[in-house]
């Protein structure tokens, strides 16, 4: 799975400095070195180049995805909707304009890596990895059915572009920290980015992750935090609070910047910033609205795990600029 026994050897060594729980986890799905790979889909992505998308025309390509988004949801039946809204606008930058990968060649030893720590906000991936190309828009509309590719959480196993199986909150970064390391072992330039919750800072294996990454001067590793303020229990304030984020960060040892993680031209920004860092990781703190682009699910906590009604979808095509009574592509 990791291009070579060297390489394999260095994210088993560096591993074993994190809890025996997400060795265990790491351990499994290490043993996994194949992918299944559709035979019919078309990448858009080539030479390990990231697009030069506009921000004009990154917000056509979320406004889009967000279309997706609710119509793999719809017809699931089930799924998360508030959380793939609100770091869709995060996704979009990253992939069309900022990581370097390759649909047409998913394991390409060069590509930078994306783990999305927040399985759940599976939705928003598969709509974006879609979108790239790595694999047909025909699997969108299986979602979590069974036996389909594309399940509630994403599997490193069965769908192209997706770096390492997610979902148990908090395990992310400790994951990306151990690739960057082994980056670093193997004399590799590449980025890891790991996207987190803003409820996943409450576990304490984030924190265990975020020292090592800067005992270890990771500069290679940037970790985003959608900061919509609602997780499944309400808002995160009243569940455990979290505040003052930024300050937390820093006092970890991380460079730490705050965006708003709708604007496109700030995150793109922001990114370009992490590229300038030396020496630390770097965290965007991304100020974001749970269900972001449907009106009647901002900032609901309600949505967080409910997919929407047929009625709800076609109120949330039609503020999407979408025709209901045509299936979006």
């Amino acid at each position: 799975m990791f291009g070579s026994t060297i390489r394999h050897n260095s994210y088993i060594q560096i591993v074993t400095e994190f809890s025996f729980l997400v060795k265990i986890i790491f351990l499994l799905q290490s043993q996994v070195n194949f992918i299944i790979l559709p035979t019919n889909y078309q990448g858009v992505l080539n030479n390990l180049s990231p697009t030069t998308s506009s921000p004009q025309q990154l917000a056509e390509t979320a406004r889009r995805l967000r279309i997706s988004i609710i119509e793999m949801l719809s017809q699931a039946g089930s799924g998360h909707s508030g959380g793939s809204l609100s770091c869709i606008d995060i996704l979009t930058c990253l992939f069309f304009s900022y990581l370097d990968h390759d649909a047409t060649n998913p394991h390409h030893e060069e590509r930078d890596r994306f783990i999305l720590s927040k399985g759940h906000g599976a939705p928003a991936l598969y709509a974006v990895l879609a979108e790239c190309g790595y694999f047909p828009n025909e699997w969108l509309s299986r979602l979590r059915r069974m036996g389909a590719e594309l399940q509630g959480h994403p599997d490193m196993r069965r769908v192209p572009g997706v770096e390492i199986s997610t979902g148990s909150l908090g395990q992310g970064l400790s994951l990306g920290v151990g690739m960057a390391l082994a980056d670093r072992l193997d004399s590799k330039q590449r980025k890891v980015v790991v996207l987190m919750g803003d409820g996943e800072q409450q576990e304490g294996m984030v924190w265990e992750a975020a020292m090592a990454a800067a005992h270890h001067g990771l500069d290679n590793l940037i970790g985003i935090v959608d900061l919509n303020g609602l997780q499944i229990d309400g808002q995160v304030c009243q569940v455990m609070n979290i505040a003052p984020l930024a300050d937390k960060w820093a006092g970890f040892g991380w460079q730490v910047k705050e965006v708003d993680g709708h604007n496109l031209e700030e995150l793109l920004s922001a990114l370009a910033w992490c590229d300038e860092q030396k020496g630390k990781p770097q965290i965007l703190i991304a100020r974001t609205v749970k269900g972001k682009g449907v009106s009647f699910m901002e900032n609901k906590k309600e949505y967080h795990g409910v997919a929407p009604s047929p009625q709800e979808r076609i109120e949330a095509l039609s503020g999407l600029g979408c025709d209901c009574g045509v299936k979006s592509k």
